[in-house]
């Protein structure tokens, strides 16, 4: 399957969810701490509370953030597996001068962080 095919199914499929529902899939997969960070908050819980069925809703640029993490999640831990998608989204990427991709979603540079995904399971450099 192209990366372009991979990439249209994650969004596809994240567009069908409900922010409360992909939070709790990044919770699950990353934690909440980081899930909060990538949003852009320096509430470590609050993703905790975003998941809950009465609890508040994220604003909309952590929307944003979200929903990106979670497709380029979907990207990553299916070519590559979970293990290795979490590390790719904690550690220093080459294709992204060196910033996690964490840092990289909160800091909205959601053009590189594709780019870097599509490297990461092609083995080389897109952009």
């Amino acid at each position: 399957m192209s990366i372009a095919t991979t990439t249209g199914s994650a969004h596809a499929r994240t567009a069908r969810l409900g922010i409360r529902e992909i939070v709790r899939r990044l919770n699950a997969a990353l934690g909440a701490t980081l899930v909060a960070a990538l949003a852009g908050s320096k509430d470590r819980k609050i993703s905790y509370k975003w998941a809950q069925q009465d609890g508040p809703t994220p604003h909309q640029v952590a929307v944003k953030r979200l929903q990106f993490a979670y497709a380029q999640w979907l990207v990553v831990s299916e070519a590559e597996g979970e293990h290795v998608a979490r590390l790719w989204f904690i550690g220093a990427n080459p294709w992204l001068d060196h910033d996690s991709p964490i840092d990289a979603i909160r800091d909205d540079r959601f053009k590189e962080i594709a780019a870097a995904a599509s490297a990461m399971i092609d083995d080389g450099f897109t952009g």
